[in-house]
């Protein structure tokens, strides 16, 4: 049966505007809704996450969030801050690394000291960053113990990787040391930082790049010639085996401890 002719005029408008609401306009209006929120690409978020450290990126993001927000005043070395955290100023000391000394009291500058520093200076002062606690919350010092983020990147691992610090373990906390130990055998490899210019660096070149057993979470070369604390960049290591070098020297198997 035929729509009477009166009608042919309202089918057609309201046809019309069916076509219009499903057209490329409102096609393009859903897809804007249902995209990521502005800035959510942004620090700390999962957009840079995808590209951080080591390829971590969904874990950087899990671990960032549970991290607490801090900012960093100043920069004392090369791993240790001080931050304004929860209404308090708190010194820092980065978990899982070492960093050449620059203030020890009546200590030398150890080489790559003030590199050290200086990176550390450019990377997270005035900054807000996010700090991960471990097992053992504060030192013997009363320093916080924390890992830092900084826009979405683990800053414990970025130093050790460009070559500003060796890993230093201190039992129990170890949860990034695998990433750690990985990112040494990196920066070693290709003589970036420490390794490219210091006296542990230069003493495992001259004997063929090899590391002494005693030794396992840092390199350090077997004699000749004898290696002293202040010669070694590292801290609070691990010494299994005889000690060639006598770094244990109250025989509790963590070496250059002070």
């Amino acid at each position: 049966m035929r729509a009477p002719r009166r009608l042919l005029p309202a089918l057609l408008a309201g046809l019309l505007a069916a076509c219009a609401a499903s057209g490329p306009g409102a096609g393009e209006r859903a897809v804007r809704r249902e995209g990521p929120p502005a800035g959510a690409g942004g620090a700390g978020g999962a957009g840079q996450e995808e590209g951080g450290a080591g390829g971590e990126g969904r874990r950087a993001g899990r671990s960032v969030e549970r991290g607490r927000p801090a900012l960093v005043l100043r920069v004392i070395d090369g791993d240790t801050v001080e931050v304004r955290f929860r209404g308090k100023v708190e010194d820092v000391r980065l978990i899982g690394v070492d960093t050449p000394e620059t203030v020890a009291p009546g200590e030398p500058v150890e080489c790559y000291g003030r590199e050290a520093s200086a990176f550390t200076r450019r990377w997270l002062e005035g900054r807000e960053v996010r700090l991960e606690f471990d097992v053992e919350l504060r030192d013997r010092y009363g320093r916080l113990l924390a890992y830092v983020w900084v826009d979405g990147r683990l800053f414990n691992e970025v130093l050790v990787r460009e070559g500003y610090a060796q890993v230093a373990t201190f039992p129990p906390n170890v949860r990034y040391v695998d990433r750690f130990l990985a990112a040494q055998r990196r920066a070693r490899r290709e003589g970036r930082g420490l390794w490219g210019g210091c006296p542990v660096a230069e003493a495992a070149a001259a004997t063929g790049g090899s590391c002494d057993p005693s030794y396992p979470d840092v390199c350090i070369p077997p004699p000749p010639p004898d290696l002293d604390c202040a010669d070694v960049g590292a801290r609070g290591f691990r010494v299994t085996g005889s000690d060639p070098h006598g770094f244990d020297g109250d025989a509790d198997g963590i070496g250059c401890e002070t």
